[in-house]
C-alpha cells in the first residue's frame, strides 16, 4: 500500500510538473500582432510596435484583430495559409511555424492595395503573390457596396472575383449607403438595388449563360471609379 501510494504521489508530481513545464514554454512563444481595418490599413507588429520585416525561423503566436467587415486578414507563405472571414470581426490566436522563407500577408478584397511582406530567416528567393483562380457557380459571392466609394464583389471566403465560369450564382448583395446602389451588368442580366436610398442585405440568383464580362457598379459613383469587373468564360 505505501508502495502505490508513493508511486501515485511521483506521478501526480510529473503531472504538475508536466503542465508547469507546457505552460512556461506557451509563455515563451514569440508573439507578432496583426491587424486589419477598420479603414484600409493593414499591418503586422512586434510587440514594440516596429513592423514585422524579418523574423527568426521557429514557431510563433500571431494575434489577429480583424477590425472590418469588408476585409480579411490572410498570412500565407510555406507551411502557413491563414485568413479570417471577410464578412466577420474579431480578435484570433494562430500558432504558426515559420520555415526560411519570405512571407505575406494581405486583404484578400484589396489584394494589391492592402499588403505586406516579411522574411524568416535568408530564403533563398521570394514567394510570387497569389494568382486569382477561375471562380465557378459553386461558390457563393458577395458584392459589398459603401459605405465608402468603394465597391466589392469577392467569393464567401474573401477571394477577389476576376474570373467566373459559366452557371448561375447565389449573390450575397449588401447595399451600405443611402448614396450608393448596387449594379450588375453581365449578358443577359441587369440589376440593381432600388431606390437609391435603400439600405440593407438582398440575395439574387444571377444566371450567366453567355461568356463575356460582368461589371458591377454604384451607378451615382461610376465615373469616380466606384465600379469592378470580372470575365465570363466557358
Amino acid at each position: 500500500m505505501t508502495r502505490v501510494l508513493a508511486l501515485a504521489v511521483v506521478l501526480a508530481a510529473a503531472a504538475l510538473l508536466g503542465a508547469g513545464q507546457g505552460a512556461a514554454d506557451r509563455a515563451q512563444t514569440p508573439k507578432l500582432f496583426a491587424s486589419v481595418g477598420p479603414g484600409f490599413g493593414i499591418s503586422l507588429e512586434h510587440a514594440d510596435g516596429t513592423q514585422v520585416t524579418k523574423v527568426d525561423p521557429g514557431t510563433y503566436d500571431v494575434v489577429v484583430k480583424d477590425l472590418a467587415d469588408e476585409h480579411s486578414f490572410h498570412l500565407t507563405g510555406p507551411g502557413v495559409d491563414r485568413r479570417t472571414d471577410v464578412s466577420e470581426t474579431g480578435e484570433v490566436t494562430w500558432t504558426v511555424t515559420f520555415t526560411e522563407a519570405v512571407y505575406q500577408y494581405f486583404c484578400d478584397v484589396h489584394p494589391l492595395a492592402m499588403r505586406g511582406t516579411f522574411t524568416a530567416g535568408n530564403p533563398p528567393s521570394t514567394t510570387p503573390p497569389p494568382t486569382p483562380g477561375v471562380v465557378t457557380a459553386k461558390s457563393k459571392l458577395v458584392l459589398t457596396a459603401g459605405p465608402e466609394e468603394v465597391i466589392t464583389l469577392k467569393t464567401s471566403t474573401g477571394k477577389a472575383v476576376k474570373t467566373m465560369k459559366l452557371g448561375t450564382y447565389t449573390m450575397v448583395v449588401r447595399d451600405r449607403g443611402r448614396i450608393h446602389d448596387a449594379h450588375v451588368i453581365a449578358p443577359g442580366y441587369n440589376r440593381k438595388t432600388s431606390p437609391l436610398t435603400f439600405v440593407g442585405t438582398q440575395t439574387w440568383k444571377v444566371k450567366l449563360a453567355k461568356a463575356g464580362t460582368l461589371r458591377f457598379i454604384c451607378d451615382p459613383h461610376d465615373l469616380t471609379g466606384m465600379k469592378g469587373s470580372a470575365k465570363i468564360v466557358r
